[in-house]
């Protein structure tokens, strides 16, 4: 798994989306609006979370890590996506392509691991109200948040570490449109059947042990709604679930069509196709999810907008 002396390429060619170098030009522009929307709508949630006082809790605090995650995941791979469709020749440097693979597989195994921390949150406000303030502390809700950092870093850095060492030695065409896994190890001149098995089993054991602490966590918490004697108070614990609960579908099903399959059955061109989705329309269609399901985000949104009642209430308590 070392490195030869052999090994002479030194940069990689980015094949981009399907159609001709002129077409793809077409695709700069929705594709830029929808980067800049994902970062500023991300970037607004941060900020009404960290300057509204009314959203200083942990369901927030999770929120707004997950709002600074997205923001870094789709920068490691769009501006370098942008560039490639002005470009004549879509070139990445050898270890600016491992520097996105670790990035961009980083983000994403911490991503589920925030997914299942708010998965605990909700379960915790929902089934454990009276008890909610203690168990969500100010620490545990650090801890998780570190945790979820730090579980997504050891996750990646044995496999990425791997990649490093294997021998490339040409052809240097990746079939994607960013330096994904698979059409890396495909270019590999040796034996890549050792880290294919484990980049399966790390992501099969990431993917399944989340989604299976967050199924679990929504079975208590559906069990404990529809016990909830009101129609209103079951509609209005529901409602505190839908925003995660959507993302959480629409995350887990992407990503494991993607990675969790035997590469017998992978076909690059259909990857290529839902990695859109997980990469650029997914992030952009977030920050949406949690505020135009959430009514205390979209009341501090407002609130927000109107500049001289938000300062007067944040500065000047005591005036009405």
């Amino acid at each position: 798994m070392l490195r030869t002396n052999q090994s002479i390429i030194t940069e990689f060619i980015l094949q981009g989306f399907p159609g001709s170098p002129q077409s793809q030009k077409y695709l700069f522009a929705p594709v830029l609006f929808m980067y800049l929307l994902t970062v500023v709508g991300n970037m607004l949630i941060i900020f009404i979370i960290v300057h509204d006082h009314r959203l200083h809790s942990p369901m927030y605090f999770f929120l707004g890590n997950f709002s600074f995650l997205e923001i870094w995941y789709v920068t490691t791979l769009s501006p370098k996506i942008l560039a490639n469709f002005l470009a004549k020749r879509r070139a990445i440097c050898f270890s600016c392509c491992i520097a996105q693979a670790f990035s961009h597989f980083l983000l994403g195994a911490t991503e589920f691991f925030l997914l299942a921390a708010m998965s605990l949150d909700r379960y915790t406000a929902i089934c454990k109200p009276l008890h909610y303030g203690i168990i969500m502390s100010h620490r545990l809700c650090f801890k998780l948040a570190m945790g979820s950092w730090l579980g997504g870093f050891f996750t990646v850095i044995v496999q990425t570490i791997m990649l490093c060492q294997l021998p490339f030695c040409g052809p240097n065409l990746i079939n994607h449109f960013y330096c994904d896994v698979t059409p890396l190890l495909s270019l590999a001149c040796a034996d890549t059947r050792l880290l294919e098995q484990i980049v399966l089993v790390g992501s099969a054991l990431l993917l399944f042990s989340s989604f299976s602490f967050t199924a679990i966590s929504y079975f208590f918490i559906i069990s404990t709604i529809l016990h909830i004697p009101s129609s209103s108070g079951r509609q209005k614990a529901f409602s505190t679930c839908a925003a995660h609960l959507t993302v959480v579908s629409i995350q887990y099903g992407t990503v494991m069509f993607m990675y969790v399959k035997p590469k017998a059955n992978s076909s690059l061109e259909v990857n290529k196709v839902v990695a859109v989705l997980n990469t650029i329309i997914t992030p952009l269609l977030n920050p949406f999810i949690y505020t135009l399901r959430n009514k205390d985000v979209k009341e501090a949104l407002k609130r927000a907008t109107n500049i001289k009642k938000y300062f007067t209430e944040r500065h000047l308590p005591g005036v009405r």
